[in-house]
């Protein structure tokens, strides 16, 4: 899919090269709903330095690895969105999870730890968000800004998020992947 697409719950929007804005430079933002009013996603490949304990006391034991806040975008950093993937199955999770697509969803942090503890297959909490407004979104996909591309489950809780946005540029079909190959600097080449 190129960037002509419509966003919604479950898209990734990948940062073209040409978006040099430092909140969003070679960034993958997933989208957890778009409509007219306007669209809210978390940035996934952004890993703070701050131990999720340092904030949030005992969530360090059930999130996944790197056991670190994630900046989720430059809108309401002073809270938390926690994002969980459910086991395969018929099971819809544990108590306090939404489903957002697929298995992928967003958990309650009040819910009480016992209560998530091994009913996820990973979770992640975010600092922030990334929102735009009424038609913005449409309108940067329209500049070039994005690519609008398919998540799959395993991009939400990798160990390890260097080279995300190359990997998903990587598995996408035709010119697209081409992109995965530019140099940070096409200047230096």
């Amino acid at each position: 899919m190129d960037s002509t697409g419509v966003p919604g719950a479950g898209m990734l929007l990948l940062a073209a090269p040409d978006l040099l804005d430092p909140n969003f430079a070679e960034t993958v933002v997933l989208l957890l709903d778009a409509d007219d009013e306007g669209a809210l996603g978390v940035v996934l490949n952004r890993p703070t330095s701050v131990p999720v304990d340092e904030v949030l006391g005992g969530w360090g034991d059930v999130v996944a690895s790197p056991e670190v806040l994630f900046a989720g975008g430059p809108v309401g950093r002073d809270g938390a969105l926690a994002l969980g993937v459910v086991p395969s199955g018929p099971d819809h999770g544990p108590v306090g999870f939404r489903s957002v697509v697929g298995r992928v969803g967003l958990l309650d942090l009040d819910t009480p730890l016992e209560l998530v503890t091994g009913g996820l297959d990973g979770l992640r909490i975010f600092a922030g968000y990334a929102g735009w407004g009424p038609g913005q979104l449409e309108a940067e996909l329209e500049e070039g800004s994005w690519f609008l591309v398919p998540a799959e489950d395993e991009d939400v809780c990798r160990a390890s998020t260097d080279g995300l946005w190359r990997e998903v540029l990587r598995r996408q079909p035709g010119d697209l992947a081409w992109h995965s190959t530019r140099p940070a600097d096409p200047e230096l080449n």
